[in-house]
């Protein structure tokens, strides 16, 4: 078995809202992270809720370790570790009573690697989570969520918010959870530079649809941006252009291939880009 998760054409409608997440398709591989991409309200939201069964699709198929997930399959949901951003847990609890409910909740509860995290965190163990900052109410859920020992970790907009050195702790955990071959994470963020650090594999979703899965490494070293004039943009082949936009007396041009553009168009200026750059000119601009 190639992948823990496999959606396929799947959607969902929302009659009050009217958002419509459309016929969306990915793999996540095991070993690895993906990074969801999107902006706020662009789908990522219900593209887990629908993962996790916990809003019903319309269309399409979600397969998880291999096979669909039903609302009585307890132990597939063992499987799962889930962090949402916000408040995951009731804020009058400790983390000491949170602690015994996770144990008569998870069968696979561990609870020396939960204290362990605690210790790690430096996360108060009879303290109210109220009183807990927004970085500590993370970390705290990412520990529960590492403690009944998941396979597939899904995270939706966990870092956002924390500042930069819990992030990296944060990214260093994350990484640490793959070393295992059957782990993976999805992970989804509008935080791009985490992504960067992080991520194998990057998933672009806008206004409910997915606009491409893409390996981080493609996005990084090989996708970059041509600053052309108008007569250099008339020549250009259409087939090498996934976007542009217009700047002034400037053109820029989103190519997949930035060393192949620059040896067949020598007199244009090409440029690396980052993936909150890529992701602009994707959403923003023009395709031909």
């Amino acid at each position: 078995m190639e992948n823990i998760l496999e959606l396929q054409q799947v959607s969902k409608t929302f009659s009050k809202s009217g958002f419509s997440l459309e016929n969306v398709s990915f793999n996540l591989p095991y070993g690895v992270i993906m990074g969801v991409v999107g902006e706020n309200g662009a789908g990522k939201t219900t593209t887990i809720d629908c993962i996790l069964n916990t809003v019903a699709k319309d269309s399409g198929k979600i397969n998880l370790f291999g096979k669909e997930m039903s609302d009585a399959d307890t132990e597939m949901r063992e499987k799962i570790g889930v962090v949402y951003d916000g408040n995951n847990f009731p804020v009058y609890w400790t983390a000491k009573q949170l602690a015994k409910i996770m144990a008569g909740f998870y069968r696979q509860w561990d609870n020396t690697l939960f204290q362990k995290y605690l210790q790690d965190f430096k996360l108060p163990v009879n303290q109210k989570i109220r009183q807990y900052s927004r970085g500590m109410t993370m970390k705290l859920a990412i520990a529960v969520a590492l403690s009944h020992r998941p396979q597939l970790l899904i995270l939706d907009e966990a870092t956002s918010g924390l500042d930069p050195v819990v992030r990296d702790e944060m990214s260093d955990i994350f990484l640490d959870f793959v070393q295992e071959e059957n782990h993976s994470i999805l992970l989804s963020s509008h935080i791009t530079g985490d992504l960067e650090k992080v991520a194998d594999y990057i998933t672009f979703i806008h206004n409910g649809r997915l606009i491409m899965t893409v390996s981080k490494n493609d996005l990084v070293y090989h996708y970059a941006v041509m600053r052309c004039r108008e007569s250099q943009f008339l020549a250009l082949d259409p087939g090498d252009i996934l976007a542009y936009r217009k700047r002034d007396y400037q053109i820029d041009v989103l190519v997949s291939d930035g060393k192949g553009a620059q040896r067949k168009y020598k007199d244009i200026v090409t440029d690396h880009i980052s993936i909150d750059e890529i992701f602009l000119m994707l959403v923003k601009g023009e395709h031909v």
